[in-house]
């Protein structure tokens, strides 16, 4: 049985999810706002994105289960496969563009050749799965402290070396779109959350330690991507990088940064992988996942993410939503059935509804008017259902 970790534990592993190169480059898309405007957009989104987590993260905390396991309370014991098939799927498109991002940036540094580079982050990635989520503790620490050091560093160059100026962006983006990308990052999280809150030492103080470090590091992070684009005019992390003089400390930035964000994405892999077969060895699958995320960052140009963060949000809004209907007010805790076909056509409805709602420009953004509209009709429709069973109880 793996050990439980401790919370200084989860908010490292949360710290380094939250210091990622692609949330500076996603950052990078909000400076045609401005930074004020631009800010409360990232604001807004965390917010709407940390309650979302919070709530996933909470249940797996209180049953104890990873987030797969969490989803078959609502769908179903096989119904449940859906969602882990797709989140391995999209853990492994995530392992490939990270690993990509990382190699571009490494390369545009220290010019040895992104394949290279992918192969270092990939063999780094695989030895932090090797060590183990409860060993990494003092190897965390250690790289999470070079991270944050380096990053206020970054943002010192960024913020008051060049806080005198700015540069024309080109490119416009509506605040409804901002604020729908300041949500996608902390919703590509869902399907993970409980991974780690369901084997902390005290689960439920571990959900609030890993939501509040993540959100407070990814808005930095947005922050940072948003204010280079503003004050430096590059939206490259290279260039970036680069401007700032950094050298042999962006190389550092880029590669741990990459290693620590990523290691979680293959890590979750193959806890979703154990939920449809348990005789399937977890860490194999991610290392299994790294080396398929290694191949794929070596042969394919994974430059714009945005329609992959929007499929994301799509798969999973609608997804949490009837999860938290489920469990929070109809108290779901046990698994019932082996398909929820109700739960999995309301999901569907959801999942058309965010396509849908991508091609209207909303204030708010796409995900929350989704997530609504899917707890209504699952609570109504749950509620219907309750009082026929109700009913039926009573008859016979």
């Amino acid at each position: 049985m793996e050990e439980k970790t401790s919370l200084r534990s989860n908010a490292l592993i949360w710290f380094g999810a939250g210091i990622s190169i692609a949330e500076i480059m996603t950052g990078t898309s909000f400076a045609p706002l401005g930074m004020t405007k631009g800010f409360l957009a990232i604001l807004i989104g965390h917010v709407i994105g940390a309650v979302l987590m919070y709530l996933a993260g909470l249940i797996g905390a209180r049953s104890e289960k990873s987030a797969m396991e969490t989803v078959k309370l609502s769908f179903g014991s096989r119904g449940g496969y859906l969602f882990s098939i797709l989140n391995i799927i999209q853990l492994a498109g995530w392992t490939a563009i990270m690993i990509y991002d990382g190699a571009q940036a490494a390369d545009g540094v220290f010019h040895q050749g992104a394949w290279i580079w992918c192969v270092i982050i990939g063999g780094l990635i695989i030895l932090w799965l090797m060590i183990g989520l409860s060993h990494l503790g003092k190897l965390n620490t250690i790289a999470m402290g070079a991270l944050f050091l380096l990053t206020i560093v970054l943002c010192k160059v960024i913020f008051l070396d060049h806080s005198g100026s700015s540069n024309l962006i080109k490119g416009t983006i509506s605040f409804g779109a901002a604020i729908e990308l300041g949500v996608a990052m902390p919703l590509s999280w869902l399907p993970l959350i409980s991974d780690y809150t369901s084997k902390a030492k005290k689960p439920v103080k571990a959900v609030c330690v890993s939501v509040l470090t993540y959100s407070l590091i990814s808005c930095f992070m947005y922050l940072i991507g948003m204010g280079a684009a503003i004050y430096t005019g590059e939206i490259q992390i290279a260039s970036i990088m680069s401007k700032a003089g950094l050298g042999i400390a962006a190389l550092i930035i880029v590669v741990l940064s990459t290693v620590t964000t990523t290691f979680l994405d293959a890590y979750s892999a193959g806890i979703s992988a154990e939920s449809i077969d348990t005789r399937w060895k977890g860490k194999l699958i991610a290392i299994g996942v790294t080396i398929i995320g290694m191949i794929g960052a070596i042969s394919y140009p994974m430059d714009d993410i945005t329609d992959f963060l929007y499929l994301i949000g799509s798969v999973f809004a609608p997804m949490i939503a009837i999860q938290i209907v489920d469990y929070f007010i109809f108290h779901r805790a046990a698994i019932t059935t082996s398909f929820d076909w109700i739960h999995l056509a309301i999901w569907v409805c959801g999942f058309v509804l965010y396509r849908y709602l991508l091609t209207k420009d909303l204030l708010v953004g796409n995900t929350l008017p989704d997530i609504v509209a899917t707890m209504l009709l699952t609570g109504f429709v749950d509620f219907i259902l309750y009082k026929v069973k109700e009913k039926q109880s009573v008859i016979q």
